[in-house]
């Protein structure tokens, strides 16, 4: 099916910006500038100059104020790396240059950071490996195969909005420790209901679903050909022997009993979910060293969201190759440039096919956008740049001043238009809605205007919309004007785009639909005077 592209002129702009906050994140900063020129400056430390294709690495600690500044038209990815394993590597920044090959990869773990995608062949912490070992033996490359163990199983996630971001974050560190106030400070939520959410929901306590997240973890890092010790600590435990003792108790056998059974098995099937991660970032880091260039990527892998449902409609892009959204037992294709508005309140998986990203681009509250199906439109590749921006500016603080979470919406205000016109009574006769539908897509093409139609038709509008044919067009075209006069279009262009040659019989028409002028309209809607 052939969507309607968004616009027919370049994008925006993507505008300077200077963003500045308290860090209070258990992470470091990982700052990579896919496009332009940024700086990045930490408490009374120099200030760090990025050019094109270069990243700085930031061992961060609370309290520590940040400042980043983008030039105009600059692309820039915070990425955050665990506490834990960075600190294995260095306690100073270091800049490097970023090789060809492996800007998707980094953009597809800033997505999996800010996604409840989950991924094979990807890792959080794999981004603090980029930072190299210093002299620590580099974990078994010979590749390690996933087992027919329930080991894997990943822990059942919670549906409310507060415990599931909990959750999204153990997932991707498990070795966080922060306590449930913490938690509940950062989500937004209350202790009480922080943990009744989590036992209600997954049929566990805080710490015992905790506990197997990090046992989960601790199966892909042994899989990985880590040693015991070293998983131990990267999935947040104290000591190596309550690691083997909690490994022991939820699977019968201990550590390295499991890694020994993993070598047997060598070969069976793929790699584990973190193995590719281990081998890439062992790549990376002959980079960070400079003594040598990576190896590219051979592939980024299929990822995929488990079944949930969001509180705001959410709107997602396929930037490289092509994904897919399911609802229920209909599925609806992502090519590469489509993007697609899920619907709050239904329950759904997104995914990304091999040698695919799709990232979201913003939310839109339902008071802000009618929406009970998806609602879909083609970007040009033109548009890359601009959205990559909207992505990161979307779901972290670097982002413009006086930004809009709205502002998405503007790209799709003719869409949205189209969809909020539905709510004009339309016509059940299967002949007749097709009519209207038809007549719905016309509008900004064949203009909008009087199409004729056969006398049984005319006579379902009547009897099934309580209006003619003809007083439904012109209400279907003044709901649509109605919603990009509040959307900020110009009259002038909304009168063309609803198929008005000149602006004052389509401010006549306006104002006798409306009762207000479009000028009126626009300023009531606008708030202002």
């Amino acid at each position: 099916m052939d969507l309607p592209p968004l616009s027919t002129s370049g994008p925006p702009p993507i505008p300077r910006v200077q963003a500045s906050g308290l860090w209070d994140q258990s992470e470091n900063l990982l700052l990579w500038v896919r496009r332009g020129a940024a700086s990045v400056c930490i408490e009374d430390d120099p200030e760090i100059h990025l050019r094109e294709g270069e990243g700085v690495w930031i061992p961060m600690s609370a309290g520590n104020r940040w400042l980043v500044t983008t030039e105009p038209g600059t692309v820039a990815f915070p990425l955050l790396t665990s506490p834990r394993v960075a600190a294995e590597y260095l306690s100073e920044p270091r800049a490097f240059a970023i090789p060809d090959g492996w800007q998707d990869w980094l953009i597809q773990n800033f997505n999996l950071m800010i996604t409840p995608l989950a991924s094979h062949g990807h890792s959080h912490d794999a981004l603090a490996q980029l930072l190299g070992r210093h002299g620590s033996r580099p974990p078994d490359q010979a590749g390690a195969a996933d087992t027919e163990l329930r080991t894997t199983d990943r822990p059942i996630m919670p549906r409310a909005n507060g415990a599931r971001d909990v959750a999204e974050e153990l997932l991707r560190n498990p070795a966080l420790d922060l306590t449930i106030p913490q938690w509940a400070t950062r989500v937004l939520s209350s202790p009480r209901t922080l943990l009744r959410d989590f036992r209600a929901d997954t049929g566990l306590t805080f710490e015992q679903w905790r506990l197997s997240c990090r046992l989960h973890s601790g199966v892909e890092y042994l899989a990985a050909g880590y040693g015991v010790a070293a998983v131990a600590a990267r999935v947040g435990f104290a000591t190596h022997n309550g690691f083997t003792r909690a490994f022991r108790q939820q699977f019968g056998l201990t550590p390295h009993e499991f890694s020994r059974e993993l070598s047997a098995r060598r070969g069976a099937s793929g790699l584990a979910l973190r193995a590719t991660a281990a081998r890439q970032a062992d790549q990376l880091v002959r980079m960070m060293r400079a003594t040598d260039a990576p190896a590219v990527p051979d592939k980024l892998p299929a990822a995929r969201t488990p079944a949930h449902t969001n509180s705001v409609h959410v709107l997602i892009w396929t930037y490289r190759g092509s994904g897919y959204l399911d609802i229920g037992d209909r599925r609806y294709e992502q090519e590469r440039g489509v993007a697609t508005w899920i619907p709050a309140g239904l329950e759904h998986i997104t995914g990304a096919r091999e040698n695919s990203l799709s990232l979201p681009l913003g939310n839109a509250a339902t008071g802000d956008l009618r929406l009970s199906e998806p609602l879909q439109a083609q970007f040009s590749p033109t548009w890359d740049d601009y959205l990559l921006f909207c992505s990161v500016s979307a779901r972290t603080p670097i982002r413009p001043d006086e930004y809009m979470p709205s502002h998405i919406l503007d790209l799709f205000a003719e869409q949205v238009a189209l969809q909020r016109a539905l709510s004009v009574p339309m016509p059940t006769d299967p002949r007749a809605r097709g009519v209207a539908m038809d007549y719905l897509r016309s509008v900004g093409t064949s203009g909008g205007l009087w199409v004729d139609a056969p006398a049984d038709i005319r006579r379902a509008f009547r009897e099934q919309t309580g209006m003619t044919f003809a007083r439904w067009c012109y209400a279907a075209r003044m709901q649509i004007a109605r919603d990009l006069i509040a959307g900020g279009a110009k009259p002038s262009a909304v009168a063309r785009r609803v198929g008005y040659a000149h602006l004052p019989t389509f401010s006549a028409a306006f104002t006798r639909f409306h009762g207000l002028s479009p000028r009126e309209y626009r300023e009531r809607e606008a708030g202002t005077p």
